[in-house]
């Protein structure tokens, strides 16, 4: 009678657990940078003073989150080898072997059916974007491995959420979202070459590419602060080309140049001790405030 109060406890520690490590393995906590953004897509393309269907919304978020944890997983599993020679990766659950391989594969196909079936939910142009987008998401893990380029690639992917949100409400492409998918795969680029900084010696010692690793950390800032300046300026474009302009979206454009200039105050080529909140923190607040900025301005048409 007094075993089952003892184990109990200890059963949902260790499922809380894997489910921690399962997290971990996707980045869960990385969705901040991409689901904002193609939320804002989805209000963008919804006429003012309207909202958007709930399921429209609830599948965006299903489709998010299902390429996401697909990406991430098949990124872990084809990069473990390389992570578990990296100090700094070398404790991730699958590079460490906490994870098995065959879980992971599980979570990568889960998140694959996720992003097919919600999919098939929404105009018929999303899923004839979908073969583009499953070429996005697998070969972004390769490009490392041969270009410099990984860090576009990566925005890419990220970018194109935005553009998916826009389809899914209208079924069509127009420039608006091409210009907000040009400045997310800018803005992902840039604080991607940041991150990239603290692998550039084990890059070059392995092989990979980067652009840290090849042409160094001051080339890479360098890029990263030109990156970030059209992303702004793309932002901006996309609030002009919506009719009747967004004010919300160009308050958004305000709040996200303020955070990238702390964020390139924060990081200097012989200082990156603030890499942690240039990369995480503040490119969270962007987002997060930029959708709240289109949202508001939503609330206040309503």
């Amino acid at each position: 009678m007094s075993a089952h109060p003892i184990q109990a406890p200890a059963t949902i520690q260790r499922v809380l657990k894997r489910l921690a490590e399962y997290a971990e393995l996707i980045k869960l906590e990385h969705s901040v940078f991409a689901l904002p953004f193609a939320l804002v897509g989805v209000l963008l393309a919804t006429p003012a003073g309207h909202w958007p269907p709930i399921a429209t919304v609830f599948w965006v978020i299903i489709a998010m989150v299902g390429g996401r944890t697909f990406a991430m997983a098949l990124n872990r599993l084809l990069d473990a080898a390389i992570d578990a020679q990296n100090p700094r990766t070398q404790s991730r659950a699958l590079a460490s072997g906490r994870l098995k391989r065959l879980e992971a594969w599980g979570i990568a196909l889960m998140g694959l059916g996720l992003l097919v079936w919600s999919t098939l939910q929404l105009p018929s142009l999303c899923l004839k974007l979908l073969p583009i987008a499953l070429l996005v998401l697998v070969g972004y893990s390769f490009t490392k491995r041969f270009t410099a380029s990984a860090h576009w690639v990566l925005g890419f992917a990220l970018g194109c959420g935005a553009v998916g949100g826009w389809v899914a409400v209208t079924g069509t492409l127009a420039w608006a979202p091409v210009a907000l998918g040009a400045s997310v795969m800018l803005w992902v680029a840039g604080f991607d070459l940041i991150y990239a900084c603290q692998d550039a010696d084990f890059d070059r010692h392995v092989g990979l590419f980067s652009v840290p690793a090849r042409y160094g950390i001051a080339t890479a800032l360098t890029i990263s602060k030109v990156c970030h300046a059209l992303s702004v300026a793309g932002l901006a474009g996309t609030a002009l080309l919506i009719p009747g302009a967004s004010w919300g979206l160009i308050a958004g454009t305000a709040i996200m140049s303020v955070f990238l200039l702390w964020e390139h105050r924060l990081i200097q080529v012989d200082n990156l001790d603030y890499l942690d909140m240039a990369f995480f923190t503040l490119n969270g607040w962007i987002s997060v405030a930029v959708l709240g900025a289109v949202v508001a301005e939503r609330l206040l048409h309503a």
